[in-house]
């Protein structure tokens, strides 16, 4: 199994942001955060200037590079990431991760089983 899947439609997503970011942006950081009623949400922020990445796990596909930090590799192991846009126009990132137990209802926020 593959550590991330990175699809086409967010590779070219991903790149478009970065063509936009900040002079020296290296990346885009895919992380787990703490927050919802399920208890965690994807964040994904640009690897900004400064930002030491020696903690992360870098995951290069389709020609860009995703960084995740090590300390949550394991909550996002085989995970698919990829990028829609629906018919009024709407665009986001779409997070297929096995590891997923629940999500709430509006599906922001995910569980996760510890293992």
């Amino acid at each position: 199994m593959t550590p991330i899947t990175i699809t086409e439609n967010a590779a070219k997503q991903i790149e478009t942001l970065l063509n936009k970011a900040p002079e020296g942006t290296a990346g885009v950081r895919l992380s787990v955060k703490a927050t919802g009623c399920s208890g965690n949400s994807y964040v994904m922020d640009y690897m900004k200037p400064g930002d030491d990445g020696a903690g992360d796990d870098i995951i290069e596909a389709q020609g860009v590079k995703l960084y995740i930090p090590k300390t949550q590799s394991w909550m996002l192991f085989g995970t698919t990431v990829d990028y829609t846009v629906d018919s009024l126009g709407n665009s986001k990132f779409i997070f297929s991760n096995p590891n997923e137990i629940g999500r709430c209802g509006c599906g922001e926020s995910f569980q996760i089983e510890r293992k």
